[in-house]
């Protein structure tokens, strides 16, 4: 590869990280309400990226507390599942080399 393409595919990953993790969940000042469906979803998606920040920040959780129960955590389900492929992974015809 060419060294402008690494650092563009570098910038890329970086910037998708930053914008990914900019809504993490776990932050009680910014909670205006109760975290729903589509938060669940949304937390879901971004859960490995908020995984690793949470490593490096105590601020910042993975699950958000502040929650209405059953329709967030199948939020959360359904967001981690499509994020990290669900059954499509396992069912898929074309062999990735």
């Amino acid at each position: 590869m060419k060294t402008g393409r690494v650092f563009f595919y570098l910038f890329l990953i970086v910037f998708l990280a930053l914008i990914l993790s900019s809504c993490a969940p776990g932050n009680e000042r910014f909670d205006i309400g109760v975290a729903g469906f589509w938060a669940g979803l949304w937390h879901g998606f971004i859960s490995l990226i908020t995984f690793i920040i949470s490593l490096f920040n105590d601020d910042v959780t993975i699950y958000e507390v502040n929650n209405n129960g059953k329709l967030y955590n199948l939020g959360f389900i359904l967001g981690a599942a499509a994020f990290y492929g669900g059954s499509w992974s396992s069912s898929c015809k074309r062999k990735w080399k």
